[in-house]
Formats: C-alpha cells, sequence, structure tokens
C-alpha cells in the first residue's frame, strides 16, 4: 500500500449527537470545513447548528445514518475529501470503508479488511491467538447445533457464556451457569442475534467470573509507528453496556498494567493496524488478562484518555488518515490524574431503564476546573425516540483519586435536567458507594450492588421513619436533590 499524503479541506461527518459536534470541534481547530448530514427528526440538533454545512435526508430517521452508498453519494456531490463515521451506525462497517476508498474518498479510520477482521469475534479471537495474545477458551468456529454446543461446553466446564459472533452491546449473550439451563440460553441468545445482527452464529467460551473490563487506547500511523495512550477500567456495566469508563484504573498493578500495554502495542504493529482504536480485556481475580475483542473506531469513552493525556483523538485520527505520520513518542506521552466519565441517559430507572423521551425543560450544566461536558442537548430541545438513549457524557478531572471523586460529587450534583428522566441519580448513588470510593468494583459491580441503587418504586419509609428523615435518606444515596429530581 503506498502512503500518499493528501489534505483533507472538506470532510463529512456520518454520525449524530454529542459525537457529531465532537468531530465538528475537530475540524474547526484543524481548519477543516464540516459537513453534517442528518435526518428530519434531527434537524433541531445542536450538531446541525454547529456545522458549517448541513444535508437532511430524506427517509426512515435511523436507515437514512445506514444507507452508506447514499452518504458516500452526498460527499462526492458536495466535494468531500473525506468521511467520519463517529462511533455506532456505519463506523464498523467493512463495506461502508470499501465504498469510501472505491469512490475516492478518505475514511478517517482503519482499512476495511482490519474492520471486517474485528468485526468477526472469532476470526479476530483466532488471529489474536495466531500472534500470541491470551484469549478466552471457546470455540474456534460459529456453533450451529446445539449438541455440539453442550458437548462443548462441558469440556470447557461451566459456567460458559454464549455470544453472537457478529454482535455486540450485550445483544445474543447469555451466561449459563448450568447443563441444566444451557438449551433454554442457546435458543434465547439465538434469537436475539437473527433479530439485530440477522445472523444467528453464536460460539461458546469460559465466562470469567468478576473480572475488571480494561481496555487498552492505542494509536498507529501509516509507517509502523504505535503508541498506547494508557487504559481504561469500563468494570462498571448494566447488561454489558458500560455506564462508567475511568482513566487509569485506579486498583491495576504495575506489572499487569505493563503487560496489558506490550501486549496491545505487539498485536497492533504485528498487524499493521492505522489509526485509533482499543483493545478490550477481562482482568481476573488473579490478574490474568485475555483478550476478547477490539474495537476499530474512535470509543464513547474516548475523552478520559484525551483528559489525562492532553491529546486529541479526534484530530490524530483525521491525521493519521491524511497520510501524517504520529506527532509524539511513546515516552513523550505523559499521564497525570484521574478521569471518570458518567454516561448519562435518557432513560426511567422506576420503569426498568425505559428510555425516556421528551422536551429537555430547565437546563442546568455543570462546570469549574476539571469538568467536561459532551452534549448534544439543550433547553428547549425534543429528544427523537429514534435513537440511542445517551444525551450526554459528563467528565470530570483531578489530580488524584480521592480528588476525582470529590469531583464527582460536586459536579453530578450541580447537573440539572428537566422535562425527562435520566440515569443521574444512579450516578450519585455509585459515587457515594464505599467500594466506589476505595477503587473496589469489577463487572458485577451494578448486580452486586443492586439493591443499594434500589428503584424508587422499591423503597419506602420505615415504620419509624417520618417523612423528612425519609427524605433525607433518599438524599444521602443520590436518589433525590434538593431541587426535587427524584430519580
Amino acid at each position: 500500500m503506498k502512503n500518499i499524503k493528501k489534505k483533507i479541506s472538506k470532510l463529512l461527518i456520518a454520525n449524530r449527537g454529542e459525537i457529531a459536534l465532537r468531530i465538528i470541534r475537530a475540524c474547526k481547530e484543524l481548519g477543516i470545513t464540516s459537513v453534517v448530514v442528518h435526518s428530519t427528526a434531527d434537524k433541531e440538533g445542536v450538531w446541525v447548528k454547529k456545522a458549517d454545512q448541513t444535508i437532511e435526508l430524506q427517509g426512515h430517521p435511523v436507515q437514512v445514518y445506514l444507507d452508506y452508498d447514499n452518504i458516500v453519494h452526498v460527499a462526492k456531490t458536495n466535494r468531500c475529501d473525506a468521511i467520519h463515521p463517529g462511533y455506532g451506525f456505519l463506523s464498523e462497517s467493512a463495506e461502508f470503508a470499501k465504498a469510501c476508498q472505491k469512490n475516492g474518498i478518505i475514511f478517517v479510520g482503519p482499512s476495511p479488511e482490519h474492520i471486517a477482521l474485528f468485526g468477526d469475534k472469532i476470526a479476530s479471537k483466532e488471529k489474536m491467538k495466531e500472534i500470541g495474545v491470551p484469549v478466552i477458551e471457546g470455540t474456534p468456529t460459529p456453533v450451529h447445533n446445539i449438541e455440539e454446543a453442550q458437548k462443548i461446553a462441558e469440556e470447557i466446564g461451566y459456567p460458559v457464556i454464549i455470544k453472537a459472533a457478529f454482535g455486540g452491546g450485550g445483544r445474543g449473550m447469555r451466561i449459563v451457569e448450568t447443563a441444566k439451563s444451557f438449551v433454554l440460553a442457546f435458543d434465547a441468545a439465538r434469537s436475539e442475534a437473527e433479530k439485530y445482527f440477522g445472523n444467528g452464529d453464536l460460539f461458546v467460551e469460559k465466562y470469567i467470573k468478576n473480572p475488571r473490563h480494561i481496555e487498552v487506547q492505542i494509536i498507529a500511523d501509516k509507517y509502523g509507528n504505535v503508541v498506547h495512550l494508557g487504559e481504561r477500567d469500563c468494570s462498571i456495566q448494566r447488561r454489558h453496556q458500560k455506564v462508567i469508563e475511568i482513566s487509569p484504573s485506579p486498583r491495576l498493578n504495575a506489572q499487569t498494567r505493563k503487560e496489558l500495554y506490550r501486549i496491545a502495542q505487539k498485536a497492533i504493529y504485528r498487524l499493521g493496524y492505522e489509526s485509533v482504536g482499543t483493545l478490550e480485556f477481562l482482568v481476573d481475580e488473579e490478574d490474568t488478562i485475555y483478550f476478547i475483542e477490539m474495537n476499530t473506531r474512535i470509543q464513547v469513552e474516548h475523552p478520559v484518555t484525551e483528559t489525562i493525556t492532553g491529546v486529541d483523538l479526534i484530530q490524530r485520527m483525521i491525521q493519521i488518515a491524511e497520510g501524517d505520520t504520529l506527532h509524539f513518542l511513546q515516552e513523550e506521552i505523559q499521564f497525570r490524574g484521574y478521569a471518570i466519565e458518567f454516561r448519562i441517559n435518557a432513560e426511567d430507572p422506576q420503569k426498568e431503564f425505559m428510555p425516556s423521551f421528551g422536551t429537555i425543560g430547565e437546563y442546568l450544566t455543570p462546570g469549574g476546573p476539571g469538568v467536561r461536558l459532551d452534549s448534544g442537548i439543550y433547553s428547549g430541545y425534543a429528544i427523537p425516540p429514534h435513537y440511542d438513549s445517551m444525551v450526554s457524557k459528563l467528565i470530570v478531572w483531578a489530580l488524584d483519586w480521592e480528588g476525582v471523586i470529590h469531583k464527582a460529587k460536586r459536579a453530578l450534583d450541580e447537573y440539572y435536567i428537566e422535562g425527562i428522566k435520566t440515569n443521574l441519580p444512579l450516578h450519585r448513588a455509585i459515587v457515594e458507594d464505599d467500594d466506589f470510593q476505595k477503587g473496589l468494583f469489577t463487572t458485577a459491580f451494578l448486580d452486586r450492588f443492586a439493591d443499594e441503587f434500589a428503584l424508587l418504586s422499591t423503597i419506602a419509609p420505615t415504620s419509624n421513619e417520618d417523612t423528612t428523615s425519609f427524605m433525607s435518606r433518599l438524599m444521602q444515596k443520590g436518589l433525590m436533590t434538593i431541587k426535587g429530581d427524584i430519580l
């Protein structure tokens, strides 16, 4: 492959919400004209108002973001040099990346071949195993026959996890503790995989109990230069979907951290990967490392890495896509302090976290030193019901772990969103938890502390508790603020 430098002067953003706004800001600082395509439902989006040029796409509010032939056509018609896919939607579509290449448009991301490889969990796992990356024991190819799958589960030993080969976000995934429940779980996982991904292929692997979910951010150029930008702890999850992300991990020992970095850099170099990427691992109670997947795109949680390193990941993605080299060596990366990201979702905890759509009323945002808010909403904005429930990301930073906890409490308390239900009370409860404050959490954290984060509908005053005492208890748990923001 020839390494040709081509300056990007006009970039189309094939995404929406806060990530679209984030890319617009990076473009402005690089002197690049930003073009946003958007659905009719998104015409009042703040990112649409901030872009240099906007193009409304007619059709289904979701499908217009997935029609890559039309998006490429729009890019060509408007003389765009490049397309940035953000995350979600087409960001991990090898076909989209190929269509861009075919039409002479720069795809801001890795090669179609790498996207395709890591989009197939089984193939990527086998490839990583080939180059010496530790993986979890499991099936090397999809299992279609349930009897065969049961036999494999017996050989591996329970508990096992059934996963969709082409899935993500916790869909098509079931944990099976005993042989007795295997058939039901297998059928449910296959049905869900077919529904969400159009492919019912499954694989079976050993389930690691109570691990930490640690990911390593890497960045590589077209010339074989690879650096890591530290790790993020994504252990606090709900139904396999991340809720809070932290960098660096507060309880990862130095030896394990060093080994994670070594594995990640070696793998990326051996693969010849270019652009940003994230290698995700499980680390068990004995600090054994297991590779689980790689994300070939910018991550939702990239701001915590930017916060502790000072590296603008979106700008670096664009510059690498132009054919530029990395602007720094590994030893020049300076890690400073701790950062935490809270995903703020429009969802109702009282109704099993059902999405809560509506019009934003009063909107009071946190600020001050060490506080960053990546948001796609504003007072008077009507959240459309067609998309993911995440509406903003609150990122806090401090020099030490104790300081970032205090910063988080203060910032979360300042954040007020009227008109919709949000998961802010859950975040407030988490930062008050003793184990969280000690950095003691695994992927089972929210399950294990379910009683602490009980829904308001299940909470009632005790027989000897008056109303004032009851409300005080809710406030202490973060389930109520002085503005009356109760769940």
